[in-house]
């Protein structure tokens, strides 16, 4: 989107997993530049403090609200950043940013908005433990704060059907603490209980705990909110290494359709 002569800016910018490491130059230069800084607690905490900057930190179930507050403060006038976890097109804030943009008022509609991608959780684990999105994969939320669990329930048997290596995202919380369990067992009656499994945790961060199980194994107790969960198919192969890690990979190739028949555990 080009500036032209719009009146205010907005930048929605996306952290990585959580190392500093892993943010990119064009993130941390987005944020440098910023004179009001938004985003959840948590988030906010990860950066450094900047002589001059004010941050307005918000709960992580207030996005609309911390999106207009935003929208609101770059049509004063102020050099905004809205930061997320991850990348913020990711379950995170650029898509509630244009959703208030598109039922909020003209104004927000003037400013430029750039969003900064970043390094999302499920390529932060992957990359921890090989290639297993390597192939075709999606992402799916376990929360059902924002659409119906029948949905949640039935867009995993599809893509277990259909194939895909699946990455969960938000797996389990205080307020949701069976999802995933559910989750897994919805999934053992369309695939191998052989099927690998990898728990992520905070990845590239040194509190990082990488699990690789399977299917039949996998306990929804090894999660949390700082989870992301990738769970293979039948084609995912796992490389057994002397002394290292195994690796877990998905082959850049398929060549045999899904037969759910095949794909049903024993």
């Amino acid at each position: 989107m080009s500036t032209g002569d719009r009146v205010g800016r907005i930048t929605v910018v996306g952290l990585g997993p959580g190392a500093a490491r892993q943010m990119t130059p064009q993130a941390a230069a987005a944020v440098e530049a910023a004179d009001l800084v938004f985003g959840y607690a948590p988030y906010l905490a990860r950066l450094p403090e900047r002589p001059g900057q004010e941050r307005r930190p918000s709960d992580n179930r207030e996005e609309i609200a911390r999106a207009s507050a935003a929208l609101d403060a770059a049509v004063a006038g102020a050099r905004v950043a809205m930061v997320s976890g991850g990348d913020p097109g990711v379950f995170a804030m650029a898509a509630a940013v244009c959703e208030a943009i598109e039922h909020g008022p003209d104004a927000w509609r003037a400013l430029d908005l750039e969003v900064v991608p970043g390094v999302t959780a499920m390529l932060a684990v992957a990359a921890r433990c090989g290639a297993p999105l390597g192939h075709d994969f999606c992402a799916l939320s376990l929360s059902d704060n924002l659409k119906p669990w029948a949905l949640v329930e039935k867009r995993l048997l599809l893509a277990a059907e259909a194939g895909f290596v699946i990455a969960l995202y938000n797996p389990i919380s205080r307020a949701r603490p069976w999802q995933l369990g559910r989750a897994f067992a919805l999934l053992r009656e369309r695939l191998a209980g052989s099927v690998p499994v990898v728990f992520g945790r905070a990845a590239g961060r040194e509190d990082e705990r990488i699990t690789l199980t399977t299917l039949a194994d996998a306990n929804p107790a090894q999660a949390d909110m700082a989870t992301c969960v990738i769970i293979g198919t039948a084609d995912t192969r796992i490389v057994q290494r002397p002394g290292l890690p195994p690796l877990v990979y998905a082959p850049r190739s398929a060549d045999r359709p899904v037969s759910p028949v095949e794909e049903t555990a024993p």
